[in-house]
């Protein structure tokens, strides 16, 4: 038995197909395939149902994905209580942010709270927010740093995490513009409708407040998990994209996209951090977030 191979497994039960999930992985699909087949040979029976449009968990696979949930988490955190007993977890911080604000917001606040000289080693893992959820579930980071909303449900439950707002930000629909410097497609549409994939934190916020929003006339023609994808298809006139202003503000500024209609969607950015108490480096950190709070 390998842990790598209850990782896969577990990328694969978030992204439903397997190219996604070994890119997720950072492996070839041959390679995450044959974890994949190993752990079902170790179980002693399938786990998913395969299909041309991807796959879907059976019933194997559904109860080995809720213990699978726990166990890697336990066993990373008994990993780091064994370090921390050794005195060896050291003084490094690990914070997962998601793609979007790992290039905008990040840099600058990071910058502004602290000198990185007093902050002893800080390690960025940029990942999607499915990945950041499961890196900071496993135990293998401090603190996630995302975009969120109340109405827009995380991994992360309140029972086991707790979070400050650092910043704000907003959504904006955006496209390139036409001839006259007016939007391509106009909300309420018709529009082509260039979305984020499930593993995308933005995507859930997206779909939450859609779903409030019926009469809008949006065709899906592309999907992606990153915004600076959707924010390139965007400029090249290829659809309507909801894109953080902290990305697009560049693009704004120089008429390379401009705003479909008046549907902004406000957003907060904020800095997760599980309950359990932490090392001493991340517990002075969080205490230095609460004061500027």
């Amino acid at each position: 038995m390998d842990l790598t191979w209850l990782e896969d497994f577990l990328a694969l039960a978030e992204n439903r197909h397997f190219t996604r999930a070994a890119e997720a992985r950072n492996v070839t699909q041959p390679a995450f395939s044959r974890r994949i087949q190993a752990l079902e040979n170790w179980v002693g029976t399938p786990l998913v149902h395969r299909s041309p449009q991807g796959v879907a968990l059976n019933a194997a696979g559904e109860f080995l994905r809720d213990q699978a949930l726990t166990l890697t988490r336990d066993l990373h955190q008994m990993r780091r209580g064994a370090l921390k007993a050794a005195g060896r977890e050291g003084a490094a911080l690990t914070i997962a942010a998601t793609h979007a604000l790992s290039f905008t917001f990040f840099p600058g606040w990071i910058r502004a709270f602290a000198p990185l000289e007093a902050m002893g080693t800080l390690n960025l893992v940029s990942d999607t927010m499915a990945g950041c959820e499961r890196v900071l579930l496993a135990g293998d980071a401090d603190f996630l740093l995302c975009h969120a909303r109340p109405d827009t449900p995380t991994r992360l439950t309140p029972d086991a995490f707790t979070s400050l707002v650092v910043g704000r930000d907003q959504l904006l629909p955006l496209v390139a513009p036409d001839a006259g410097g007016g939007p391509r497609w106009s909300l309420p549409g018709p529009a082509k409708l260039l979305a984020y994939s499930e593993a995308s934190g933005l995507g859930r916020i997206l779909a939450a407040r859609l779903a409030t929003a019926p009469d809008l006339a949006l065709e899906t023609v592309f999907t992606a998990p990153l915004a600076a994808t959707l924010q390139t298809m965007a400029c090249q006139g290829q659809g309507l994209a909801w894109l953080p202003r902290s990305l697009a503000a560049d693009d704004l500024a120089a008429g390379r996209l401009v705003e479909a209609g008046d549907l902004p969607i406000e957003v907060e950015i904020r800095l997760f951090r599980p309950r359990r108490r932490q090392s001493p480096t991340a517990e002075a950190f969080w205490q230095r977030l609460q004061r500027a709070a």
